[in-house]
């Protein structure tokens, strides 16, 4: 083989070996993403909203939420102010839990027009405070769970 054979028969194998990396990348990020939307965004993706992996961000509607341990079942509906979306999970809520907290739930949105949720995940605050002198933990959890300090 000549050396300009071989040059093209190398050009050829690096443009090949590129190219399918190249899809491999792209192909397993595109498959992989997960989108942080909030209700009105979901909404608003019309058709492209239904049965794709999200994350789906706000508040949890006061009076919505319906559990059901007995069948570890969890119904809410999650707001963001300008649009509602009804969640349904099969598992247990986090501890933390409650009517007007803010969640993260993961999962995807299918025809029906409910949010079938993978995970529900609590937002809260990273800042610790240490506990007064004589204070029971089970005073700071109720200032957590009811969002005042006494």
């Amino acid at each position: 083989m000549s050396k300009r054979g071989r040059r093209v028969g190398m050009a050829i194998a690096a443009a090949a070996i590129l190219g399918t990396f190249a899809y491999l990348v792209y192909g397993g990020i595109g498959e992989n993403l997960v989108y942080f939307l909030t209700p009105e965004e979901l909404m608003a993706r019309g058709d492209r909203a239904y049965d794709v992996p999200v994350r789906l961000g706000g508040q949890v509607v006061p009076g919505s939420v319906v559990w059901n341990a007995q069948a570890v079942d969890l119904r809410f509906a999650i707001t963001d102010g300008a649009k509602t979306v009804p969640v349904h999970s099969s598992g247990a809520p986090p501890q933390m839990f409650r009517d007007g907290i803010g969640v993260v739930v993961e999962g995807r949105y299918h025809r029906a027009g409910v949010f079938e949720s993978t995970s529900v995940m609590v937002k809260h605050s990273n800042e610790y405070r240490a506990p007064k002198h004589g204070e029971k933990p089970a005073e700071m959890y109720r200032s957590l769970t009811t969002g005042s300090e006494e």
